[in-house]
């Protein structure tokens, strides 16, 4: 899938409209909405976008099918293991996941590497 199928309203895109509990999984070809959580144990990967409008604290693999440009945001961005295309990252040892700023925030590739930066509205 382009990069342009993913970022224009033509994309696809899933709504998921409940808390994901440990176990359960979504996988799909396109764009993630959570309107929950996504607790520890739960797992979702698309090849686009994943947003959490909850707290993510389980596994988010966003641009599964080698899209670089994938996004993930999250209310409150805790998760155990966050990967965008080929590039896979956790919490540091010795730090929880949950722990640190409770606040809007989008992880990202830039000079690749995943960063994780404050959210803030496209201008």
């Amino acid at each position: 899938m382009k990069e342009r199928e993913l970022t224009e309203s033509g994309g696809h895109t899933m709504l998921v409209q409940r808390t994901m509990r440990s176990g359960q999984n979504v996988n799909f070809d396109g764009n993630v909405v959570v309107l929950g959580d996504v607790n520890p144990g739960a797992e979702v990967i698309a090849s686009g976008h994943v947003l959490v409008m909850g707290a993510l604290r389980g596994v988010v693999h966003a641009g599964a099918g080698g899209f670089d440009g994938a996004t993930i945001t999250a209310l409150e961005l805790s998760p155990t293991q966050l990967r965008i295309a080929s590039h896979i990252t956790r919490p540091p040892d010795g730090e929880e996941a949950g722990e640190g700023l409770l606040a809007p925030e989008t992880a990202r590739i830039k000079d690749g590497s995943v960063i994780i930066e404050k959210y803030q509205a496209p201008r």
